[in-house]
């Protein structure tokens, strides 16, 4: 891999959860801590500090397993996914900027934010989500059952934008139909990664 070093002879890496895509912390190799990456699969840096090359987890044991090197188009900053082992900061937190290390779906996530955040106002009169979870489980498994149907008939037709329309329509009220059972996309992400084989 052609690697651009500094004048100190340092560059720039960018650690990233291979599974989460949750960006871990920034560290920086020499072409001693690269090559010592590669041959033990375990992520080293040189330490700026204490002036020597330093593996994560050599203390704590909370390593980080090498899953892939990648270098950027200037080649002067490397993205290195990892399966961490515990913690990555030395302050004892999932990443370097205190924030938790687990799946992020995006505005998926945010979404599913607004829904317990209704159902937990319970404002029925402003809320079509609080009105719907008012009326029971059986009402929001109703829903999403009919949003099945509108969207499998809309998939028969050509029109697109109504395809679309039913199919968001099918994945808000799944999201409801999840919370109400006590779930989350989580949970459907590790029963789908059980399956995976």
């Amino acid at each position: 891999m052609n690697i651009k070093y500094d004048t100190n002879g340092l560059v720039p890496a960018i650690i990233q959860d291979a599974t989460t895509k949750n960006v871990l912390m920034l560290g920086y190799m020499n072409e001693e801590a690269y090559q010592k990456t590669l041959d033990t699969k375990k992520v080293t840096f040189f330490s700026r500090s204490k002036q020597r090359l330093w593996t994560k987890g050599e203390e704590s044991g909370h390593f980080l397993n090498l899953v892939d090197i990648k270098n950027d188009c200037d080649h002067d900053t490397l993205l290195i996914q990892v399966n961490p082992i515990g913690p990555t900061c030395h302050n004892g937190t999932d990443t370097c900027w205190g924030e938790q290390n687990t799946s992020n779906y995006g505005f998926f996530s945010n979404l599913e934010h607004v829904i317990t955040e209704r159902i937990t106002n319970k404002d029925t009169n402003k809320s079509y989500v609080a009105s719907l979870f008012a009326k029971g489980i059986n009402k929001v498994a109703q829903k999403v059952g009919e949003e099945a149907v509108e969207t499998v008939i809309e998939a028969m037709d050509n029109n697109d934008e109504l395809f679309l329309y039913e199919s968001a329509d099918l994945m808000f009220h799944y999201l409801m139909l999840l919370q109400a059972k006590g779930f989350t996309l989580k949970d459907i992400e590790a029963e789908l990664k059980s399956r995976h084989k």
